[in-house]
Parts: C-alpha cells; structure tokens; sequence
C-alpha cells in the first residue's frame, strides 16, 4: 500500500476489463451470452469491464451471426446480430462478472478449450472510449470512475 497525500492505492486492486471483438461483446451485454471462449484459463472471479475491441472483420461478422442465430434460436424470436456501423468499437460497453472458468459447458454460447461463465451482465449507457489489450488487463482509474458513475 502506498499514500500518496490524500489517496490512498492498494496494489493489485484494480477494476479488471476482458477486450472482446464485435459482435461477441455486443451479444454478451445484448443478447445474454453466458460464457467467453478463450484459449487460455483463469482463476479471476469478480466484475470484469466488457471492452468491445477496435477491429472487426466482415467474415467474422457474418460467422459470428450465423452462430449467435444458432445460439438463440430456442428463444422464441430470431434474435439479430446489430449491424456493423451501429456496434461501438475501441470502448467499454458494460460489466459482467466472471463467476468461473470452465472446459465443458451445456451452454449454447461454450466451444473451445475454456470459457468464462458470465452473470449479471450490464450495460452501460454511454460506452467509454478506451483502448484496450490483450488478456485481463486493469482499468486506469479514470476511466473507473467513469464506468462507476455510467452504472
């Protein structure tokens, strides 16, 4: 711990944030995908910033709305992926927490080696442009405070 005049900064105490690629997290905060798929595992449990990366492909557009029809088809409706230019890129759009790491899922949303199981997700309002980085990384305070006072 360390007291800088006034405040007060606990190490390793940083809100966390996961960059995800469009559309997938859009369908996380949007549509209730339950679980991220990664390559790699985590012991991290708690509220993680949904950050929707800067980059998205048309081919992986159109693949990742293929599968999400496929996801969501029991649901009554046929839900659709929002169109590419109505998608936020670069920002943090919402706050879900990771609840565990799993490698098998009866989740419509699981495939790969690993996935993150998602509860309480929410959106924010206004997303908060920030760019991102690969795996866990920690939100800069400001931009903290700003998510906080957005939820």
């Amino acid at each position: 711990m360390q007291k800088l005049g006034c405040v007060i900064i606990l190490r390793g105490d940083f809100m966390k944030a996961i960059s995800i690629r469009q559309p997938w997290a859009w369908a996380i905060i949007y549509l209730g995908k339950n679980i991220e798929n990664r390559n790699w595992p985590t012991r991290f449990r708690g509220t993680v910033a949904v950050h929707a990366s800067g980059t998205m492909t048309r081919q992986g557009y159109e693949l990742a709305q293929h599968f999400i029809l496929k996801a969501t088809e029991g649901r009554g409706k046929r839900l659709r992926v929002a169109p590419p230019e109505k998608l936020p890129y670069g920002a943090i759009i919402g706050l879900a927490d990771i609840v565990d790491c799993v490698t098998e899922s009866d989740s419509p949303w699981f495939v790969g080696e690993h996935g993150f199981v998602l509860k309480n997700r929410k959106r924010i309002l206004e997303p908060i442009t920030y760019r991102g980085a690969l795996g866990l990384w920690n939100v800069p305070p400001g931009i903290e405070r700003k998510l906080r006072q957005a939820t």
